[in-house]
């Protein structure tokens, strides 16, 4: 034991060269001497005052008040319990305490000098120190490993242990932001259109639709085709609809038009009338020409909207039915009349519709159509064309054949379309509908009616585009 070596430490070599060792171990002989251990703290009173320095020497006092000097530290500092434990920051303590001035690994207050907070700050550390199921880890990677919330520690974990949905913060504002420019872009009511439109492709897929023995598909034309027809009808042409309760809420009705515009464009917008416009939901079965059930497309289509061909039979089996039949007798005349004869009534055909009303008691309503003989003014026709390609007429419009495909954009005219009063039919006897005198009576007198409506549409029309 006479041979053992007191090893120094760092700021005791610098400081114990020359006769300043001496003085360190006379001082800490004298401290046994007094009675007190090296490693008894000091008191408060004691470590503010400091130590009287010599001029030849180190510190003056107890060995317990030399200690190596830390980064940030001072001399006589002592190295908290952290920096043992491996333990870094002031959260990794457990106590939420912030470092003294020292540096981060110095505290301040009686944790240093192992006073009375020192067995709960080391409680503390310990506590984190281990894992959930109380095995002690590694010190080193105490701080960088991550910890697993415990029940009852404010995690998603409910009093029993059991793990509780935890909603993201702000995830309710981000839904409600995007329901509110849904709603903006696609409507107040786009769930409900949604839904009804998943509906309606699951009938499509499983066949689950009615369609009459004309091809008529009422579901179909409500949610597809008048859709797409909507928006030219409300904000390409503008249509504005009048008289339209003449048409009856129940029972057949016979509705006869003037028909103009090159292209039948007429007939779809007044479908669109009566459907979107009648106070019990009517719906229009237009009569259409051979033409319209020849084109691989459009014949289809016809079908699916209620059109018909326009003969006798199917006219006058739609209206004992109860329906509501439309029917335009100018035909191609009108259709492709020069733009010079606008709004002139060619000659009704024969008189079919109004015999075929007669037969089934059916109401006549007339109808006139302004803003269709503008979309597509018809300053010729090429008769060669026509012949080439079986149609009855080839239009040569300002735009049309010039532009190409561009030139078939109709005119955004603006429409009037205004049923007239019914012409009752119910009080003739059976016999009537073979009266040939009868029947041109009052083909005449209807055609006349729809004239005198055009006229005075015509004069309280403003301009044709507004």
């Amino acid at each position: 034991m006479d041979d053992a070596k007191v090893i120094p430490f760092d700021d005791d070599r610098g400081r114990g060269r020359g006769t300043g060792g001496s003085t360190a171990r006379g001082a800490g002989r004298s401290a046994r001497e007094g009675g007190r251990s090296p490693l008894t703290p000091r008191s408060p009173a004691t470590r503010n005052t400091g130590a009287r320095q010599s001029s030849d020497g180190p510190e003056e006092g107890s060995r317990g008040e030399r200690r190596p000097r830390s980064a940030g530290g001072s001399p006589g500092h002592r190295p908290p319990l952290t920096s043992v434990l491996g333990r870094r920051g002031p959260e990794a303590d457990g106590t939420g305490r912030t470092p003294g001035p020292g540096g981060p690994d110095r505290a301040d207050g009686p944790e240093r000098a192992g006073g009375p907070d020192r067995a709960d700050w080391m409680d503390g550390s310990a506590r984190v120190g281990r894992t959930e199921s109380g095995k002690p880890v590694d010190s080193a990677d105490s701080a960088d490993a991550p910890q697993e919330p415990l029940p009852g520690d404010g995690g998603p974990f409910s009093a029993d242990g059991a793990q509780e949905d935890v909603q993201e913060p702000g995830t309710g504002r981000e839904d409600e932001r995007e329901g509110a420019l849904l709603a903006r872009v696609l409507g107040p009511d786009w769930g409900a259109r949604a839904a009804r439109g998943l509906a309606f492709l699951r009938r499509r897929i499983t066949g689950e639709y009615e369609v009459d023995d004309f091809g008529y598909d009422q579901e179909l034309t409500d949610q597809v085709l008048m859709s797409l027809l909507r928006p030219v009808y409300e904000k390409y042409f503008r249509v504005e609809v009048r008289g339209i309760e003449n048409i009856p809420a129940d029972g057949a009705a016979l509705v006869v038009a003037n028909h103009s515009g090159t292209l039948p464009l007429d007939g779809l917008m007044l479908q669109v009338a009566v459907h979107d416009h009648h106070p019990a939901d009517r719906h229009l079965r237009l009569l259409g020409a051979d033409l319209v059930f020849l084109l691989p497309v459009v014949n289809e289509l016809a079908r699916k909207a209620g059109h018909t061909l326009a003969c006798a039979e199917d006219a006058q089996t739609l209206l004992e039915r109860g329906e509501v039949v439309g029917v335009m007798p100018e035909g191609f005349k009108g259709l492709g009349k020069p733009f010079a004869d606008r709004y002139k009534l060619q000659r009704f055909g024969r008189g079919g519709f109004v015999s075929t009303a007669l037969r089934a008691g059916a109401p006549i309503v007339p109808c006139s159509i302004v803003g269709a003989e503008e979309i597509y003014p018809m300053l010729g026709n090429s008769r060669t064309l026509a012949r080439l390609f079986g149609f009855p007429y080839f239009p040569i419009t300002p735009t049309f054949p010039w532009l190409g495909p561009l030139g078939a954009l109709p005119l955004p005219t603006k429409w009037t379309i205004q049923f007239g009063e019914p012409l009752p039919t119910d009080g003739y006897p059976p016999e009537a509908a073979e009266d040939p005198m009868l029947m041109f009576n009052l083909t005449d007198q209807v055609r006349e009616t729809i004239q005198h409506a055009l006229y005075k549409l015509l004069v309280r029309r403003r301009s044709v585009f507004f």
